[in-house]
């Protein structure tokens, strides 16, 4: 995938067949995985941070009002959840993350080293794909303020989404600061009527 010509339709995880998959999850897929896993445990992914950089054209926003959801971007770490898949269930296990987070291939799947608290493994992780047109990591903080605050979509309120993901993330005892104060400046300001 790493050449730009692999169709991102299609999974192309160098995965090694009859072995468990760790998935690495830093947005809804900590609370909502939706697929079956042997367990789950605290990771922590160095090298890229979670952050509203992705446009959303349709769940939280629509192609003229765009709302933004959440990415792993370069830089810095992520705390999330690691979920490890049975052998006989990766192959329904992958087709169903691609159908969930490569809609239109915004994400770009990598196989990266993550921690859990026992130590080192490889986890399929989705990182934002700098080069596709929903990308925009460039926003200031007051752009993607008011982006959240006007993102309407099929799935809410982009205000939402950002408010119940912090809330998710406090219960999962996971300190995220700058989402946390992201969710402070939209929470403080009133909620957009849009017409």
């Amino acid at each position: 995938m790493a050449d730009g010509h692999h169709d991102w339709k299609t999974p192309n995880l160098p995965l090694t067949p009859g072995e468990p998959l760790w998935v690495f999850g830093y947005g809804s897929l900590m609370w909502n995985p939706g697929f079956p896993h042997l367990e789950r445990q605290p990771a922590v992914l160095h090298g890229y941070h979670r952050r509203f950089c992705v446009l959303s054209h349709r769940y939280r926003g629509t192609p003229e009002r765009p709302g933004l959801v959440l990415g792993l971007d370069r830089g810095g770490s992520c705390r999330g959840i690691a979920f490890k898949v049975a052998p006989d269930d990766v192959p329904a296990v992958v087709a169903y993350l691609w159908d969930r987070e490569m809609v239109t291939g915004v994400y770009r799947p990598s196989l990266k080293q993550i921690r859990l608290p026992a130590g080192p493994v490889t986890a399929c992780c989705f990182l934002a794909d700098r080069r596709h047109r929903q990308y925009c990591g460039a926003l200031d903080a007051e752009q993607t303020v008011a982006m959240i605050l006007t993102g309407v979509g099929i799935s809410g309120p982009n205000r939402d989404y950002l408010l119940n993901t912090v809330e998710h993330l406090h219960e999962l005892g996971i300190r995220d600061a700058a989402l946390s104060a992201l969710a402070d400046r939209v929470a403080a300001e009133p909620a957009v009527e849009i017409a």
